[in-house]
């Protein structure tokens, strides 16, 4: 798993935990954690199929 998508996964699953907390408590902050959490999914995502690319573009050129 590339790094930047590790960093990635990381991210998300702390703002999840931050975005649920701030729902408990009752603050509306927490949608700017979900916000977060969607976008950081998103880029873990994009760095696992840019890598599972590079690496089939790699076994083709071999």
């Amino acid at each position: 798993m590339p790094r930047l998508a590790v960093f990635a996964v990381v991210v998300c699953a702390l703002a999840v935990a931050a975005a649920v907390v701030a729902f408990v408590e009752g603050s509306f902050l927490g949608i700017v954690w979900v916000l977060l959490a969607g976008l950081t999914s998103n880029m873990a995502w994009y760095y696992m199929r840019k890598a599972k690319a590079e690496k089939a573009a790699t076994a083709r050129n071999v």
